[in-house]
């Protein structure tokens, strides 16, 4: 992990947000907008990804949690750069615990490739979290599943996606949501009029009221 952009709570801090970012992003890009939306007892991580060769990008260095093979399913996945990631994210859930932020007051996300990471690491840890949001994104390693689930199989995930998404396809989305609610009745999938592959104000407000209704 390439250092890590940490928005400190206002008020008594009782409740972490870990968000991470989407392919050749920082941790600074997401960091702004949802220090806007955070309620005053939360502290936001927001890490920044190592710089890696993607190979989707031609083998160009820039920040990925994994390397990404290509857009298409059949592409074939990174699947011990994926397990390797899952690790650095148990460390942070771990890190905030050690602080005395007890485990389901943690809600872990992200965007895109950081979503993707979000959704196989709250599968694949034994610490109970508060939520997951994971927007624009898919669930990588589909075929590990049910029979690596460590834990998690309760706990509210909120998915979001645009429906006008080019980069990843909202029916990954939709596949990935309803393989997950075969194993999580609190899984919800919220769909985006016109949206690409980014944010809209309608879902960060969306977002704002996950994190209040999981961690109030």
């Amino acid at each position: 992990m390439a250092g890590k952009v940490v928005i400190e709570a206002s008020a008594k801090h009782t409740a972490t947000v870990i968000f991470f970012h989407g392919l050749g992003d920082t941790g600074h890009g997401w960091a702004s907008s949802l220090a806007e939306i955070k309620p005053a007892f939360v502290k936001l991580v927001c890490p920044t990804a190592p710089t890696i060769p993607v190979t989707l990008n031609s083998g160009f260095r820039m920040p990925a949690w994994f390397d990404l093979k290509g857009l298409d399913l059949s592409a074939g996945e990174d699947t011990e750069g994926i397990q390797r990631a899952a690790v650095s994210v148990q460390s942070l859930i771990e890190e905030e615990i050690k602080g005395g932020i007890p485990s389901n007051r943690i809600v872990i996300g992200g965007f895109s490739q950081g979503g993707a990471l979000s959704l196989y690491s709250s599968l694949v840890t034994k610490h109970t979290l508060g939520g997951v949001v994971a927007l624009s994104c898919w669930l990588p390693l589909r075929d590990s599943f049910p029979a690596k689930i460590a834990g998690n199989t309760e706990t509210p995930i909120m998915m979001c996606h645009g429906d006008s998404d080019p980069i990843v396809p909202l029916r990954w989305g939709e596949q990935s949501a309803a393989l997950l609610k075969k194993f999580n009745k609190s899984v919800e999938f919220r769909t985006y009029k016109n949206l690409a592959h980014s944010s809209s104000d309608e879902e960060m407000r969306d977002l704002k009221a996950f994190i209040m209704r999981t961690i109030l």
